[in-house]
């Protein structure tokens, strides 16, 4: 089945190629969506797809790029959305 999640995640995860490592990290789950980073210095991504990749990607998130250091990745259930891909935004 798949389903949308809406995630923000926070701590030192901006400046240290978290973005692009979230977008190759979903690409290679076959995840859509896009991620972008946030005025406060946390990062945003909506992420569309099955449950158990959906799962995966949320688990490489706790840790992230090497440089990173993940203090929380909250997550909730979003809008049933179609993306061709998964993209970095803004």
């Amino acid at each position: 089945m798949n389903r949308c999640r809406h995630i923000l995640v926070s701590g030192r995860v901006q400046g240290v190629f978290f973005r692009a490592a979230t977008e190759a990290t979903a690409r290679r789950l076959g995840v859509t969506g896009w991620v972008r980073n946030l005025a406060d210095g946390s990062v945003e991504l909506v992420a569309c797809g099955e449950d158990v990749k959906l799962a995966e990607l949320e688990r490489w998130l706790w840790q992230g790029p090497p440089r990173a250091r993940v203090e929380q990745v909250k997550s909730r259930e979003a809008e049933l959305q179609s993306f061709g891909d998964f993209s970095v935004r803004g």
